[in-house]
């Protein structure tokens, strides 16, 4: 889901959710996005404040004790072997990247690296499908 602010052509201000970037655009085209004041359909983004957060705040998924622990351990080991074997290390370039492959600028083809949290969220609105790549510690750890 993503969450926009929005103006309408008499300045109107209000909030909406999506299911994503291509969502809005596709209801705004379909004139089904109206401002709850006027009943406008010229409906456009506002500026938004970015969420930004404290690294030390940030909390991070875990889990144990499932009875398949070592299991599901290693079949998503065996996941991260797979990309990085198979797929082209790119880097600090992964959005880059990624948003060409999407686009069909480039050729299809796999790829792994790095993104920041502004990236990866430019990249979820912009409907790039992508997975985060599990980082699994090792087994003394």
């Amino acid at each position: 889901m993503i969450h926009y602010s929005l103006v309408c052509q008499n300045d109107h201000k209000f909030d909406a959710w999506f299911a994503s970037a291509a969502a809005f655009d596709a209801q705004s085209k379909r004139g089904i996005v109206t401002c709850p004041v006027c009943d406008s359909k010229q409906v456009h983004k506002g500026l938004m404040a970015p969420a930004v957060s404290r690294a030390n705040s940030e909390k991070v998924s875990l889990s144990i004790g499932h009875p398949q622990h070592d299991q599901i351990r290693a079949a998503l080991r065996a996941m991260r072997d797979k990309v990085v074997n198979e797929a082209d290390y790119v880097g600090d370039k992964f959005a880059e990247e990624a948003r060409k492959i999407h686009f069909k600028d480039v050729e299809a083809r796999g790829i792994y690296g790095e993104a920041t949290q502004d990236e990866v969220a430019a990249l979820i609105e912009d409907g790039v499908d992508f997975m985060p790549l599990p980082n699994i510690p090792e087994d003394h750890n």
